[in-house]
């Protein structure tokens, strides 16, 4: 098995959840509130999202959100392909011992 590139994947992560983020702020300055609520309301599997909705958010913070989303979704790349490396080099040395247990 081939190893995974932790800044590769922390990048694909990364990218992905800032794009995500992207995303909801388009929805909630192009779609009306009471549809916005709805669509979140959906996603989120009938939670009310009524009283946690901010409409009059700086745009400095949402470019804070943005980088934060992507340091902690990078953050989760990272890890997750540590952990899969880790497995496989464990997996590959009980692999390695035993070929060279039968080759004796």
């Amino acid at each position: 098995m081939q190893t995974i590139s932790i800044k590769q994947l922390g990048f694909a992560l990364g990218a992905t959840a800032a794009l995500l983020y992207f995303g909801c702020v388009f929805v909630m300055l192009t779609v009306p509130h009471d549809m916005t609520i709805r669509f979140f309301n959906s996603l989120l599997h009938g939670w009310d999202v009524t009283s946690i909705m901010r409409w009059d958010m700086p745009w400095w913070e949402a470019i804070t959100g943005v980088l934060e989303t992507f340091i902690l979704a990078w953050l989760v790349g990272a890890v997750v392909a540590l952990f899969y490396n880790l497995g496989n080099n464990s997996r590959h040395c009980e692999t390695s011992a035993r070929t060279s247990e039968v080759n004796q």
